[in-house]
């Protein structure tokens, strides 16, 4: 028999790695989009495609049963200037654009297409509230960049696709991810909250995050938004005195001021300065466990790897 095959956009990418070792441990073929040429090995082939020039290999396309839609400029890697935030949305709303062109054009039929999307379409403001999938949206840049992400998938749904749209919390990962920026500060005892430090950091381990992915492969009735991020209480506060605990010490050092993190990171700043509680029900009704609901056993997890 076959083995179905995934198509992996941003394959290359912190999440992309960890997912293409589950999905070859879970007996399926793997192809990656890639922008320069690689060396295809027995379990990974690799097509060329640009985004920039809409030039895509179209038997990456054609050859798969799913597609995994990671692809996109990190959001969190240069200060938002006007240029950048348009690099952001548009590194989201062509690729997605590119791969549909390819389905449309020879009216091939995929058993899923899954896409990332952020909790970010929820907006960069700090409360109370607990968004669901059916909260509503958020205006905003976060927000905005979000839906505009999310509406590209429409068109894929339109060719009669289902469509899985992982709405994703801060990932947790030794090898990249904020973790990875983290590490270093708290290793040498100079942690600190940010800000206010009430500002929620709704989390998700990055195995987690994976079987989201492989969940929606394998159950045909995921349908539209999930929320992938662990439902606590974590605040920025609660998540430095936890990562300092791991380290053996506790905080000793102030609030990093808010004034502070605006001068240096700009409109940026809202990332570490706001966050919104969100909801994991509709993915745990799915049948779908989480392996890490603990924030200190997830920390030492990653570090220990």
């Amino acid at each position: 028999m076959m083995k179905k095959n995934v198509l992996i956009s941003g394959g290359s990418g912190f999440i992309g790695k960890h997912l293409t070792q589950l999905l070859i441990e879970r007996g399926y073929s793997v192809s990656i989009l890639s922008r320069s040429k690689r060396q295809n090995t027995s379990e990974i082939s690799y097509f060329k495609w640009d985004v920039s020039t809409q030039f895509i290999d179209e038997d990456a396309v054609l050859n798969a049963d799913y597609v995994i839609h990671l692809a996109g400029e990190n959001i969190a890697e240069k200060r938002w200037s006007q240029k950048r935030k348009e690099a952001i949305i548009n590194s989201r709303q062509q690729s997605t654009q590119l791969i549909y062109s390819v389905l449309k054009k020879h009216n091939k039929k995929l058993d899923a297409f899954i896409s990332a999307s952020a909790i970010g379409i929820y907006g960069a403001v700090n409360g109370e509230e607990i968004c669901t999938e059916d909260s509503p949206l958020a205006n905003d840049f976060l927000g905005s960049t979000c839906q505009k992400w999310e509406e590209g998938l429409d068109f894929i749904e339109y060719l009669n696709i289902r469509t899985v749209k992982i709405r994703t919390g801060l990932v947790l990962g030794r090898d990249d991810g904020f973790l990875k920026k983290l590490i270093p500060i708290f290793k040498w005892r100079l942690g600190a909250a940010l800000g206010s430090g009430k500002q929620y950091m709704p989390w998700i381990h990055v195995d987690d995050l994976c079987n989201i992915y492989f969940q929606a492969i394998i159950d045909p009735t995921m349908n539209g938004p999930f929320n992938a991020a662990i439902n606590d209480n974590t605040n920025n506060s609660i998540f430095s005195k936890t990562l300092a605990k791991v380290f053996g010490y506790k905080i000793w050092l102030p609030n990093v001021p808010a004034f502070i993190l605006k001068t240096a990171m700009g409109e940026m700043s809202k990332i570490v300065l706001t966050g919104r509680r969100v909801s994991s029900d509709k993915i745990e009704k799915t049948g779908f466990h989480f392996k890490f609901k603990n924030l200190e056993e997830a920390i030492k997890d990653c570090l220990a790897k």
